[in-house]
């Protein structure tokens, strides 16, 4: 009775929402305080430094055992994956970042801990969980976008190579120039060096252009878009469902409570 009481008691302090937002407070002062580092400081400052990253590790390492003492079944906390993700991001932070050789890992996964933002804050849980399935959809879009890259960064190697090696040396270089052209970025200076020699070269960038800035990309927001609405579905489910547990541990606490009136 006294363990159930217990996980009770952790799972409504990882339910509230202030709890949530402290958290959220925590993470956004954490990624502060590794910015501060880079800057040049007194000794002093940076020995409070040293005090507040390791303070952080260690709520970091409280926050994570109250969400898992507040699972009701313990082996289920690790069936998430945010759950293992935070979970190393935090116990790996626990390795000194002074001048040992593990150093330069504590000190990356120190700066990773900013991403556990992702974790706590359900809308980009969504965005990222989003982006990952659409992944194998995105996948032909990319190997077809590559496909038209190619023949074009083909086309303009052979054209305009001896026009200017530099942008069209050869194929990849071409695919470099075409990432510039497709980024807009200066594309009308490539577009009109090459118009002085081959006036009908317009019509390679614009068609270009078409295909890869507007067509591909537009298949791509489709295709996020569509995931998305899929995903905020699933999670409007899985809210259901947590409200339907959270109705069911305010029933068991009300029996428990009637148990103990009428034992009286």
């Amino acid at each position: 009775m006294y363990t159930v009481k217990l996980q009770q008691t952790f799972w409504k302090i990882r339910s509230n929402k202030a709890f949530e937002f402290f958290v959220v407070f925590v993470i956004i002062f954490s990624a502060l305080v590794i910015g501060a580092k880079t800057y040049d400081m007194s000794p002093a400052l940076l020995s409070a430094m040293y005090l507040l990253d390791w303070g952080i590790t260690f709520f970091f390492l409280a926050e994570i055992t109250i969400r898992f003492l507040g699972e009701e079944r313990k082996r289920d906390f690790f069936k998430n994956g945010w759950n293992i993700f935070d979970t190393l991001i935090v116990t790996v932070s626990l390795i000194p970042a002074d001048a040992t050789e593990m150093a330069i890992i504590g000190r990356l996964i120190r700066i990773f801990r900013v991403l556990r933002m992702v974790s706590i804050i359900p809308e980009l849980r969504m965005l990222l969980n989003s982006l990952i399935q659409a992944l194998p959809q995105l996948g032909y879009v990319l190997l077809l976008m590559f496909i038209i890259f190619y023949i074009y960064a083909a086309i303009g190697a052979n054209f305009f190579g001896d026009i200017n090696p530099v942008l069209w040396g050869d194929i990849t270089i071409s695919m470099l120039t075409l990432f510039r052209v497709m980024t807009f970025e200066d594309w009308t200076d490539v577009m009109y060096e090459t118009m002085s020699v081959y006036g009908w070269s317009w019509a390679y960038y614009l068609t270009f252009i078409f295909f890869t800035a507007f067509a591909f990309l537009n298949m791509v927001i489709g295709i996020v878009v569509n995931v998305m609405n899929e995903e905020h579905e699933r999670v409007l489910k899985a809210e259901q469902r947590e409200e339907e547990l959270t109705l069911e541990h305010l029933r068991h606490e009300i029996r428990e409570i009637k148990d103990l009136l009428k034992n009286r």
